[in-house]
């Protein structure tokens, strides 16, 4: 717009005012808008896991986690038995920076954990949660391994054209909270943001909110 304006002012068909009535746009790292999944698919997601066989039990509490609390596929990875406490109702996280916090444990992931722990998690001397199902059953080597877990779920719903990666609950989770009311700071919180620059990239999604604050055009009025 500003370019055309510019062109105008150089016919003469336009105030050099005018230009400035358009301030230039910045361009930002986070420009793009992140891609979430709404309900009913995260829950088809969900519901395609199965649990009939110990793969199916395992990929079923790792998707709950991911989708619940929005944890990273480190955090899937790293997890061990003695980060859930049964008692109060919560689980602990590292993270990336290593700062531990503690996260409230949903009933149906808290549910499949437990499922997973009495019906299909190997019998083995490890403190890792999650285990590989074939001997020697040794813990998850990388978040690597609990994409292509994501990827095997999303193959087994029918879903397709999505990224494989783990974020997509995570970003999929602060959309949800967002939409139901749930600020910016509450966001930050379960996501364990360091930064509230980093969380403020999920206001973009939230059309309402955007339509109540934008200006609407001034109109057709000849410049």
């Amino acid at each position: 717009m500003r370019s055309y304006l510019r062109f105008l002012i150089f016919r003469g068909e336009c105030s050099a005012a005018l230009l400035h009535a358009i301030p230039p746009v910045r361009r930002y790292q986070s420009g793009t808008l992140p891609r979430y999944l709404d309900t009913p698919t995260i829950e088809k997601i969900v519901d395609s896991c199965g649990a009939e066989t110990p793969v199916q039990i395992r990929d079923r509490a790792i998707i709950l986690l991911l989708a619940r609390l929005g944890l990273r596929a480190g955090d899937i990875c790293h997890l061990r038995l003695s980060d859930i406490d049964w008692n109060r109702g919560y689980i602990q996280v590292s993270g990336k920076s290593k700062r531990l916090d503690r996260l409230p444990l949903p009933q149906d992931a808290g549910d499949a954990v437990l499922a997973y722990l009495e019906q299909a998690r190997p019998t083995v001397g490890e403190d890792r949660l999650f285990l590989r199902t074939l001997a020697p059953f040794t813990p998850f080597k990388s978040s690597a391994e609990i994409c292509g877990i994501v990827s095997r779920v999303y193959n087994r719903a029918g879903i397709t054209g999505l990224p494989t990666g783990s974020h997509l609950f995570r970003h999929s989770l602060a959309t949800r909270m967002l939409q139901s009311g749930a600020g910016l700071e509450s966001i930050g919180t379960i996501l364990r943001h360091r930064s509230p620059a980093t969380t403020a990239i999920y206001a973009k999604v939230n059309v309402p909110m955007l339509e109540k604050i934008a200006q609407s055009w001034p109109g057709e009025v000849s410049c």
